[in-house]
């Protein structure tokens, strides 16, 4: 799709007659019925160009892409091949360890798609368009509607307050028309348009092009016609649709760490895989034994070592987990759309907001009014100046639907229809207790003076009773211009309008004059015309306050941020001056941070950037380039990166952040597109809920992965141990099989299902470059897999527990299952933290122990023929799960040591410390 104007400036270069005359158009005919089809041809629809639905094949090949499930299924293929290659030699070929690993691959895979095909038909209905909008338009000169889809370059359009534009276009005619452009420009004030407006710069920002409007955005105030410039794609919404379809968004931090562990897991195994084979061939050789068989049978267990060596269910339980939790977050208002970004929102350190919208309401409010006569200042509520709230009521067109007394209603937010100043003051009325209908339908309005830049000022004139009122509102000093206020008190008014305006409120005056019949012939005054007449001699009555405040939960969703170490930076389309205000009032900014306009970040080199990002907290009047820029910056120094937002001028930044946050209500189409997780509640709140959410995740996938690693550990070493001993493989490929996916599985899932602990929002976040396997962890693993190993060993050299020759072999299966199943309690606690403190704190995991253990008693007593075991007396459990038991009391005994070690590190520090100063509790090392 190509532009209309060629190498001619841009639209908002040019004044109204030449842009017209460069379409071919006619500002009071419209295009023809032949033009519009010609252009509606040339230029498409006015809709943008849908990125290709994703194939199931291809969510398959991508989420199988995993670096242990490509070595499981290299591992799997290998076999594979050698059974059947065994077959064919008429010799005896098992392919149910290859069946049980497919098994397990197709298992991952299956639940990372449905989970995220779920998310995705969810996501489709929060964005259910409807493009069968009609718009107004002038085509051959009549004012018809047409299809929003059939709109295109050089149609004429009708606007009025309340509609939506479809396109981009220039003015061409305007009677006080006014904008909203907060989605597009992040500006929180609607923006003033003029159709002589022309600008020589063709870098000027899209915020001041008031002679522009643009797709997606509302009139709010005024009407008039504008000429089509641009559809589709090539609006200034959908070129940033465009760019996100273009983007390419990299690796998050958990598929890093997953990834980096995967590729350490692959390359050892992959080298004692072939350490041990080449060392079988060799003894083959050396003893003359060497054949297809015995040379096989080396492969075949050197690709069990390496299903002994890779954590078959990791990626499983990594999707199931994942699966779990994006149900439970989608309940606490967050609507997670990539299942690895519910993790990855625990290890941000900065988030990047949005403010209008997202820090803020997006919702005009006066907060303070000031009443002249009784030179005092009231909330809304407790406004009684009746001329005050009669100007709020008549002097203005805008609309206030507020919500009805029922219970599905209570709680929701009044719908403003027009001006939101205006609408701010219908609401203020209401909370004063006045029914502004009411009063517009009593007051006969005989004319009105809309409001212009140049007069600064609105004034309608209305028929009350015997006479007339003339209601005026605007800039504070207009206000007093026009009314006979004495020095003084202008004074003491103008310094209470400053503490407002310093606190980058907008203030607004008010004043009114009542001309009676008996005071002048009122039926011979020119409303229309005698402008001056009627606003000379006014009563000041006031002025009141407006902001667009924070929503109610952010002050403590910021402090909470704080406190976990996650540093907030605004980056906000509107002036520095509001920016900053905002910024302070959160807390934001202070001396060692600044806040800068977006031009200041337009000149700065990306190295410079890079240097000045830490400092720079506030971003004024930034745009969607600027806020790119500043994420990579962030990115580029190990930062993990969340972007928030609900504009079209937010969504590259969301796109290309670590997270990108959309508001699911107030966000546009192409925020949520561009997002992983939806905020359904647009609360900030949500977002610091999500963190605490993620980090969890992120513990819980240490735990599993600490109980998983110590698992495939031991299953490597006791193999090692027993082949260099002269000893037979300890395991079955069904054993192994069923030690690391049927009897490890279930209890790794409910690690990671382990209750989230409230404490996680007091400390840092994860850095990004830190190893998901920590030094406790590994310290752990290492203690415990070399327990279970030398304990295993020693059964198999030693028979210690006194078992038949025939038993032997059951009573090694069964003991190390029993191992893992008692080591999974050692995994719920990370720290030196005793695991009998909570041990009911996860009441599933203790019926998973059991429901475990007894189908291990069932394949035991009853399963002999598939698992080659043989039934074990009832004292022969007893002694296994004794045995089997050490592993929690090993590790317990350590902990204790180091709980003591850390109390008497603390004491001596307490001690050492200067006597004068109050000294802290003591704090013990439970947690890594």
């Amino acid at each position: 799709m190509t532009t209309a104007n060629g190498q001619t400036p841009a639209p908002f270069m040019q004044d109204a007659p030449a842009v017209i005359s460069t379409l071919g158009t006619d500002a009071h005919q419209g295009l023809t019925s032949e033009q519009a089809a010609h252009n509606l041809n040339q230029y498409g629809p006015n809709a943008f160009t849908k990125p290709k639905p994703e194939s199931m094949l291809s969510r398959i090949v991508k989420t199988a892409a995993d670096p242990m499930l490509i070595m499981l299924m290299i591992a799997a293929a290998i076999t594979l091949g050698v059974n059947i290659t065994r077959a064919m030699a008429g010799g005896h070929a098992d392919i149910l360890e290859c069946v049980g690993i497919f098994f397990a691959i197709a298992l991952s895979v299956t639940i990372t798609v449905v989970m995220e095909g779920r998310s995705a038909k969810a996501f489709e209905a929060l964005n259910d368009i409807n493009d069968d909008t009609t718009v107004t338009v002038v085509r051959d000169g009549e004012v018809t509607l047409v299809s929003q889809r059939d709109i295109t370059i050089g149609d004429v359009l009708q606007i009025s307050t309340g509609d939506k534009l479809p396109a981009d276009a220039r003015l061409i005619e305007s009677n006080d028309l006014t904008a909203d452009e907060s989605a597009l420009t992040g500006e929180s004030v609607p923006s003033a348009k003029a159709t002589d407006a022309v600008f020589t710069d063709p870098k000027t920002p899209v915020a001041d092009r008031t002679n522009m409007l643009y797709s997606g955005c509302f009139v709010t105030a005024g009407n008039g016609r504008a000429v089509v410039t641009a559809v589709g794609d090539d609006t200034e919404f959908g070129k940033i649709a465009r760019e996100l379809r273009a983007a390419n968004t990299g690796m998050t931090p958990l598929q890093e760490k997953l990834a980096k562990l995967g590729k350490v897991i692959a390359v050892v195994g992959s080298i004692v895989a072939a350490l041990v084979f080449v060392l079988q061939v060799a003894r083959f050789v050396a003893s003359g034994t060497a054949s297809f068989d015995t040379i096989s049978e080396a492969f075949i267990t050197s690709i069990t070592l390496i299903v002994a060596a890779v954590p078959e269910g990791l990626p499983t339980i990594v999707a199931a987990c994942l699966a779990v939790n994006i149900i439970k977050m989608s309940k606490q208002n967050a609507l997670v759309k990539k299942m690895v970004a519910c993790e990855t929102i625990g290890c941000i350190n900065v988030i990047c907001s949005d403010k209008t919208g997202t820090l803020t309401q997006n919702r005009m409010t006066v907060i303070e009014a000031y009443n002249a006569p009784g030179r005092a200042l009231e909330k809304p509520e407790q406004i009684r100046n009746r001329m005050l709230l009669e100007n709020f009521c008549v002097n203005g067109t805008a609309d206030v639907t507020f919500p009805g007394a029922t219970e599905a209603e209570a709680g929701a937010m009044p719908e403003f229809i027009g001006n939101p100043t205006e609408c701010a003051l219908l609401v203020a009325a209401h909370k004063a207790g006045l029914d502004y209908r009411i009063r517009r339908e009593r007051a006969t309005v005989l004319h009105t003076y809309p409001f212009s830049s140049e007069t600064k000022s609105m004034t309608t004139v209305v028929r009350d009773g015997d006479g007339i009122t003339v209601f005026a509102k605007g800039s504070p000093e207009k206000m007093l211009d026009l009314c006979a206020v004495d020095a003084k008190t202008r004074g003491e008014i103008e310094r209470e309008i400053a503490k407002f305006q310093a606190q980058s409120c907008r203030v607004l005056g008010f004043a009114h004059r009542h001309i009676s019949d008996k005071d002048a012939d009122t039926a011979a005054l020119d409303y229309a015309a005698d402008r001056a007449g009627l606003e000379s001699g006014m009563m000041f009555d006031g002025f009141v306050a407006i902001v667009d405040p924070l929503r109610e939960d952010v002050p403590g969703a910021v402090e909470r941020c704080r406190k976990a170490g996650i540093e907030l930076k605004m980056l906000t389309g509107d002036n520095i001056v509001t920016a900053t205000a905002i910024a302070n009032e959160l807390g934001i900014l202070d001396e060692r941070h600044i806040a800068v306009e977006a031009r200041q970040i337009e000149e700065m080199s990306d190295e410079e950037l890079s240097r000045e990002i830490g400092r720079i907290r506030v971003i004024a009047r930034s745009t969607p380039v600027i806020k790119m820029r500043v994420v990579n910056a962030l990115k580029a120094q190990g930062n993990v990166v969340a972007v928030t937002g609900d504009g079209i001028n937010d969504a590259l930044a969301i796109k290309n952040a670590d997270v990108g946050i959309a508001m699911g209500i107030a966000g546009t189409e192409v925020s949520k597109e561009a997002s992983d997780i939806v905020m359904l509640d647009d609360s900030f709140a949500t977002i610091v809920k999500a963190v605490h959410w993620g980090r969890g995740i992120y513990e819980n996938f240490q735990r599993f992965i600490q109980f998983q690693l110590t698992v495939n550990l031991s299953s490597v070493v006791v193999v090692l141990a027993s082949l260099f001993s002269g000893l037979a493989a300890p395991f079955t490929a069904l054993q192994l099989l069923w030690v690391n996916i049927i009897m490890d599985g279930p209890p790794a899932l409910t690690l990671g299902m382990e209750p989230i602990r409230d404490n996680l929002m007091d400390r840092r976040p994860t850095r990004r470059d830190a190893g998901i396997v920590s030094r406790g962890m590994l310290e752990r693993i290492i203690v415990s897999g070399a327990f279970i190993a030398v304990v295993f060993m020693a059964q198999s050299w030693t028979n210690f527990m006194g078992g038949t020759a025939e038993q032997q072999s059951t009573i090694l299966f069964t003991l190390f299952v029993v191992f893992q199943l008692f080591n999974a309690f050692n995994s719920r606690e990370l720290g030196n933290a005793s695991l009998f403190a909570n041990l009911l704190r996860n009441k599933v995991m203790i019926g998973v122990f059991a429901l475990m253990f007894a189908l291990q008693v069932l394949v035991v007593q009853f399963g002999g023929a598939m698992f080659r075991t043989v039934p074990l007396p009832i004292d022969m459990w007893l002694k296994i799960i004794a045995v089997g038991f050490g592993v929690v009391v090993l590790q317990e005994v350590i902990k204790t040591v180091k709980r003591a070690a850390a109390a008497i590190r603390a004491r001596r520090t307490a001690n050492e410390s200067d006597s004068q100063q109050p000294h802290q509790p003591i704090a013990l090392d439970l947690v890594d």
